[in-house]
């Protein structure tokens, strides 16, 4: 086999990432990742674990019939047979085989310690399991990647078995054997010696992942990638259990920006930005400000001395131009504005802004002063279209005309609490009050919202609200604080993001559910 090959760029966020406390990812959490990630040009994402867990076969499910990928190719991830039991026989194995995945990345001991006391199997049946799990997907038309888990433990404990494992594995088949950090107790000069001496030893293809337990994730997969591996496994915004993954952007935009190795489509390490920032709106996760490269603060100056060297020569206090990753340089004492960023954005929802910068400006300040009042809109593209709309038009796009909104809540010991909520509006010349009732104030709202306009826009009742978010943004006001809430919308074919701020959470809510309605009622019509 080729012992190089293409360079992969291996994500992993759906399924190691999502080990992280906390994270707990829907179906639609982890299709709408995969699109982003699809779009950030990775060459494989990690769907999860078909067979063992309901979540991920339903993911792989609906992978087949809903996403449509035009950069990375799924890999299912599973654990080699049982002992005793033959691949073909093996319901586990099934399920990856069944999953739809063109890939399978196979976690395989390759600490003999491991082999014994959490197998419960001889070394010998150990390798008897990988070799025949290896051939029998193959056998199957799939490609298949070996996770050496506890690898680099594993090595020093017993070298010659570990290596062992990996050559029986690729010579079984396995197209890249990826070294597992698993415990994240490596540091970057005990990877490249370890790397180094597989690459002369085994003679197989080498991947890395690593974890970040001293901090050196992202040092490790580098230096692994300087001894000679071709393959690097990561998550986006470094999620994952304890200290987490190898942070994915920071590995690429390192192995392009500093080492000049090509390793994403040409133009969409430009992309990082957004993705990195819309991901952890999905997740609920707020966005690391000081993240390497796409963070809020990664390119942001003070003012004085460094701020008046920043407006002469952005080069001489920073390391690179952040445009090269989708971010914008910011002056704290005067935010410098994203023209750039805004531009991009608009062009991507079909809008071209190059031609008047007097517009961009206009747009570029009403964003930033939105935001400063907490809203975000990296992950709410409809929010967002409707400001361009309003605009690039002079108004925004309306279908009816508020007069006034409330909410009941009627809770009594020992019965669940029941939200009632009363709409009045106008729509299409006819005013209407409307009560709708539900489990919540929010979702009481929703009913009634909806109902009070479907007589005069009946295509209202095709859309549901899926997905709905909130968070506390200046946590220190304890319950006097801002609430943001971002609210996911399907109209049974495609489904938008639309964000909502306020002084209380039912306020917020209200914002995005306007938008969210009205930016579907202007897709249907046009």
């Amino acid at each position: 086999m080729d012992l190089h090959g293409a360079f992969h760029v291996y994500d992993t966020t759906l399924r190691d990432g999502a080990q992280q406390e906390g994270l707990n990812l829907s179906v639609a959490d982890k299709l709408s990742i995969a699109r982003q990630l699809d779009d950030l040009g990775v060459g494989y994402i990690e769907g999860g674990w078909p067979g063992a867990n309901p979540k991920d076969t339903e993911f792989f499910r609906r992978a087949t019939q809903e996403l449509s990928l035009r950069n990375a190719r799924l890999a299912a991830f599973g654990a080699t047979r049982r002992a005793g039991v033959k691949a073909a026989d093996d319901p586990l194995v099934a399920a990856l085989r069944d999953s739809g995945a063109s890939v399978v990345t196979l976690v395989a001991k390759s600490h003999d310690r491991h082999v014994e006391l959490a197998l419960r199997t001889t070394l010998e049946e150990n390798l008897a399991m990988v070799r025949d799990t290896v051939t029998h997907l193959r056998e199957e038309g799939q490609t298949v990647f070996l996770d050496a888990e506890h690898f680099f433990d594993g090595y020093r404990a017993n070298r010659d078995y570990a290596l062992e494992v990996l050559r029986t594995a690729y010579d079984a088949g396995a197209e890249v054997i990826a070294l597992c950090d698993t415990n994240g107790g490596m540091l970057p000069g005990w990877v490249a010696e370890v790397v180094h001496d597989v690459r002369e030893t085994a003679q197989v293809r080498v991947g890395i992942h690593c974890h970040n337990d001293t901090g050196c994730a992202v040092a490790n997969t580098l230096a692994a990638v300087d001894a000679g591996a071709t393959h690097v496994q990561g998550t986006i915004n470094g999620y994952g259990e304890r200290t987490g993954n190898a942070d994915l952007v920071a590995v690429v935009a390192n192995l392009e920006l500093k080492l000049d190795k090509q390793v994403l489509p040409q133009g969409l390490l430009g992309e990082a930005t957004r993705i990195a920032h819309a991901v952890a709106e999905v997740t609920n996760f707020p966005p690391a400000s000081r993240q390497p490269y796409v963070g809020a603060s990664a390119f942001t100056h003070k003012a004085g001395l460094h701020a008046s060297a920043i407006k002469v020569d952005p080069d001489l206090y920073q390391h690179m131009d952040p445009a090269g990753v989708g971010n914008d340089m910011r002056l704290l004492v005067s935010d410098m504005a994203g023209r750039a960023s805004i531009e991009l954005k608009g062009r991507e929802l079909g809008f071209d802004l190059s031609g008047d910068r007097e517009l961009v400006t206009r747009i570029t300040d009403r964003v930033k002063e939105l935001e400063s009042r907490g809203y975000t809109f990296e992950a709410a593209d409809a929010s967002f279209e409707l400001l361009l709309i309003e605009e690039v038009e002079g108004q925004r796009p309306t279908y009816f005309d508020v007069e006034s909104w409330r909410v009941i809540t009627d809770s009594r010991p020992g019965d669940d609490a029941v939200s009632e909520a009363t709409v009045k509006l106008t729509a299409d010349g006819v005013r209407y009050v409307q009560t709708g009732e539900g489990n919540g104030p929010v979702n009481a709202l929703d009913h009634a919202l909806r109902q009070a306009i479907e007589q005069a826009y009946p295509e209202v009742a095709k859309l549901e609200l899926i997905d709905y978010k909130v968070r506390i943004l200046d946590q220190g006001h304890g319950t006097d604080a801002t609430t943001r809430v971002l609210i996911e919308t399907s109209d049974g074919e495609s489904s938008w993001i639309t964000v909502g701020v306020g002084a209380n959470v039912i306020e917020a809510s209200w914002g995005a559910l306007v938008d969210g309605v009205t930016f579907g009622l202007r897709r249907h019509e046009g």
